[in-house]
């Protein structure tokens, strides 16, 4: 799932590449891409883009006089650019193309998702604070604003474990499953530790290797082009999806924590005193 670090940097690379071009054709394949109907996906149409925003894990394509272009990527989506486009008109169909959009100079981009769960998101809004998902975020974490006492008051009243408040979005915006692993590997804290038990010392350590982790996965992202934006973020994930593996810092194995439909890694030595978590998964299976 793309977070903060590649989310920012699409943004980059569409500011660079959309800003001042006129939008000709909006093109949706899948109609369970769209989530608004008033304005219709033609009201971008005619229309030049002002500015790309990024809020949270959310991309915002705004167009001058008109509506707004809101995309969520969710877990298996991503954006393509093509210079050119194929010629002709995308048919529907079972491949993953869910939505494009045509620039005049013969550009543009394509929205994809991957498998069988249709998750990505797109909106059609005068306002992105219109959609549901937007309005409720939380802080961004790389907001100037966002100092420590900031984040302490966030986790103070907290009553859940650091892994699942750190990736709830209405609490900070923008990280998923792959980076709260990576921040609380950084800070070598167990996922499982409660948010609101925290240490005046562990606050801050927390702070900065959430700070840290997420303003250097930017900075690698970078200048990229959208097409290699994965495979970056991957070779610089040093314990999500690394299950089995030395951990970079002390050598010890990678270990894994399964749930319905994900799961987490960490470290045992640097994270939770060399103890394994309980995976709940695996105990039913071994019963």
């Amino acid at each position: 799932m793309p977070e903060l670090p590649e989310v920012e940097a699409l943004r980059d690379f569409l500011t660079e590449h959309l800003t001042g071009r006129e939008i000709v054709r909006v093109l949706p394949v899948a109609i369970s891409v769209l989530k608004t109907y008033d304005p219709a996906p033609a009201a971008l149409e005619g229309r030049r883009v002002t500015a790309v925003q990024r809020y949270g894990k959310f991309l915002d394509v705004a167009t001058e006089g008109g509506p707004h272009l809101v995309t969520h990527l969710a877990r298996a989506g991503w954006l393509r650019w093509k210079d050119p486009l194929p010629d002709g008109v995308p048919r529907p169909g079972k491949g993953p193309l869910a939505l494009r959009v045509a620039l005049e100079t013969g550009a543009g981009f394509d929205l994809t998702e991957a498998g069988t769960q249709k998750r990505l998101a797109v909106y059609v809004v005068t306002d992105p604070t219109l959609v549901p998902g937007v309005a409720r975020l939380g802080p961004d974490p790389l907001a100037d604003d966002f100092d420590e006492a900031r984040f302490a008051a966030l986790l103070r009243d907290e009553r859940r474990q650091l892994k699942g408040a750190l990736r709830d979005q209405s609490l900070i915006a923008g990280i998923g499953n792959a980076y709260s692993d990576e921040i609380l590997h950084a800070a070598r804290m167990s996922p499982f530790k409660l948010a609101a038990s925290l240490t005046p010392e562990e606050t801050t350590r927390l702070h900065t290797a959430l700070r840290t982790t997420l303003t250097e996965a930017v900075e690698r992202s970078r200048g990229l082009a959208a097409g290699r934006l994965k495979a970056e973020k991957k070779s610089g994930l040093r314990v999500h999806g690394r299950t089995g593996e030395p951990c970079p810092v002390c050598g010890d194995t990678i270990r894994e924590v399964s749930f319905s439909d994900s799961s987490l890694q960490y470290c045992p030595t640097c994270q939770t005193g060399g103890r394994p978590l309980a995976d709940r998964r695996l105990s039913r299976l071994i019963k």
